[in-house]
């Protein structure tokens, strides 16, 4: 008689531990990765609207951030207004501007660099919003 040791039968079932392990390393990449990923680095408080849309902007755009106290951004870059004119010149006319301003922002100011953009031939805006919860 003999008897069959532990060892020569076949394996009927998968170990589940290295794949849950693996499984779990691959998520806390992503999330570690996915913390990383913000839209506009510059902290804002952007105005709320019911209708706010998320839209893919396919143009060339540049990005203007005026902040609460009148600091102008472009493209996350500090500038001024001189600066701002000088790098509005250098872009097309088909440039799509994206306007993201702190909704504290005096209103003046958002018109003011309007104004700038239209004086350089940019026609084309979208003003940055949340949606309103």
């Amino acid at each position: 008689m003999k008897l069959i040791d532990d060892d020569d039968r076949e394996i009927s079932e998968i170990n589940m531990t290295p794949f849950v392990d693996i499984i779990l390393v691959v998520l806390i990449i992503f999330l570690a990765t996915a913390t990383f990923i913000v839209e506009g680095k510059i902290p804002l408080n952007l105005p709320k609207a019911d209708n706010a849309e998320t839209r893919e902007i396919k143009e060339k755009k540049v990005v203007l951030t005026i902040k609460k106290d009148g600091t102008i951004y472009i493209n996350d870059k500090k500038v001024d207004i001189s600066g701002l004119q000088q790098q509005l010149k250098n872009l097309p006319e088909k440039t799509v501007v994206v306007l993201r301003a702190d909704k504290d922002t005096p209103f003046q100011k958002i018109v003011s660099v309007i104004d700038l953009c239209r004086g350089e031939g940019l026609e084309r805006y979208t003003i940055e919003t949340t949606r309103l919860e």
